[in-house]
């Protein structure tokens, strides 16, 4: 038999889903369960490849408009993202019975930015262009009354009308550092600039961001499990990078890993973003214990304990055997 050579993998908690993106894929997984299929979902509910085709595969009919839904009494579903106001507003036109997904936190930099508008501000809204939940932000409030900011260059080159009164909110899945820098200089132009009265990054992008900081020093190679179009996974492998791995990828499961790079005189980390299933992040690690005598080592920051309700409609719905695993990410 021959004696698999050793290696350290340094395994980041917390990883993976949040409770955001659980919810959203409970509500799902339970109106498919209450309204039978098909239940259409508007974009992806939450952006991770494997998670769509399980839910496709359950009934779930996604689409990026209402226009491609038929005449029908099923359900749409709003994803995890935020939609702008015009979307559930063109839904009740066509009494199309809507669930929205929307996370919590999403929401509530939605009622920032509002809050900003009524106290008559003109609100900065610092993320990424054409990002769903920059949309959806954007669309929650009247043309002309929310700027994107996107960079430290934008901020300088932004230009206030005289007189105006400024307040920011941000997306919640940035890179804690880059906006600090962003709000940094904005502060330094406009000392009158309102922040939002709570973060508006999350708390699962900022603990996934600090586990990793602790992780990546020292590292040969960082993995983090997330899909190519999930921002806050991008996030993540910028991080690593600049806290001290020598390289650091993203993929999306253990096919994407360049086994012919690897070698036993490597340290290995692993994250995984918010909308990753455990269960891919599992079968990395079996692969690696399949090519090697890997000893993981768990590099947890913090324990998460947080969990958002579905709407009081799905409530009474029961969640059991595989569906529950699959909302979990164990399936």
């Amino acid at each position: 038999m021959i004696e698999k050579p050793p290696m350290t993998v340094l395994l980041c908690g917390p990883r993976g889903f949040c409770a955001g993106v659980d919810r959203a894929i409970q509500i799902v997984v339970l109106a498919l369960k209450k309204y039978g299929a098909p239940v259409y979902v508007r974009h992806e509910i939450v952006h991770n490849r494997y998670v769509v085709e399980g839910l496709e595969a359950k009934g779930a009919v996604f689409v990026d408009t209402l226009s491609e839904i038929p005449e029908t009494g099923q359900p749409v579903i709003f994803s995890a993202h935020g939609v702008p106001k015009s979307v559930p507003e063109a839904a009740k036109k066509r009494n199309l019975k809507f669930l929205d997904a929307t996370c919590p936190l999403v929401s509530k930099v939605h009622k920032q930015a509002l809050l900003h508008l009524k106290r008559g501000r003109h609100v900065l809204l610092i993320g990424h262009q054409g990002h769903p939940e920059v949309i959806g932000t954007m669309g929650q409030l009247p043309p002309g009354t929310v700027s994107l900011v996107e960079t430290v260059g934008d901020a300088d080159n932004f230009q206030a009308k005289n007189g105006q009164s400024l307040g920011y909110v941000t997306q919640t899945t940035l890179s804690v550092d880059d906006t600090a820098d962003i709000i940094t200089r904005l502060k330094e132009r406009f000392t009158d600039l309102a922040a939002p009265s709570a973060e508006s990054i999350c708390y699962a992008t900022t603990n996934r961001q600090e586990a990793v900081k602790a992780a990546a020093p020292g590292c040969d190679f960082f993995f983090v499990v997330g899909a190519p179009n999930s921002s806050n996974s991008r996030r993540l492998v910028e991080v690593a990078e600049r806290s001290g791995a020598k390289r650091a990828m993203l993929v999306q499961n253990e096919n994407e890993i360049p086994w012919d790079e690897i070698d036993e005189r490597m340290k290995i980390g692993i994250s995984a973003g918010a909308s990753a299933p455990e269960v891919l992040i599992e079968a990395i690690l079996e692969s690696f214990k399949s090519r090697f005598n890997a000893a993981i080592e768990l590099a947890e920051t913090t324990v998460e304990d947080e969990e958002f309700l579905v709407m009081r409609e799905l409530r009474q719905t029961p969640l059991e055997g595989s569906d529950m695993a699959f909302v979990n990410g164990a399936l």
